[in-house]
């Protein structure tokens, strides 16, 4: 791919020394790691827009089923928990 847009950033004079002798060290240009750096940036920040799409759309259809009267309260799940928490117990006494 061409590259023909510069970037230009502000850091600290440190950093930018440690930096290049970092890049010099793996014995890599420090563009191409930066390059390396902004598509991971990128990447990430999708997969990120992309489970939260998700998570919002998961929330959503549930807000539906209970509207519709689909589904159960925290209380009634967790009793239910309980209950069969407290079955396998039981179960796991009987056969010790």
């Amino acid at each position: 791919m061409a590259k023909e847009a510069v970037f230009t950033m502000k850091l600290e004079p440190e950093l930018r020394e440690a930096f290049m002798a970092a890049a010099a060290a793996a014995d890599r240009p420090a563009s191409q790691i930066v390059r390396e750096f902004m598509r991971d940036y990128v990447e990430e920040s999708i997969r990120r827009l992309d489970y939260d799409d998700y998570y919002r759309r998961k929330i959503e259809r549930a807000r539906r089923s209970i509207d519709a009267g689909i589904g159960r309260s925290d209380e009634e799940v967790r009793t239910e928990f309980a209950a069969r928490v407290a079955a396998l117990r039981g179960a796991s006494r009987k056969t010790a």
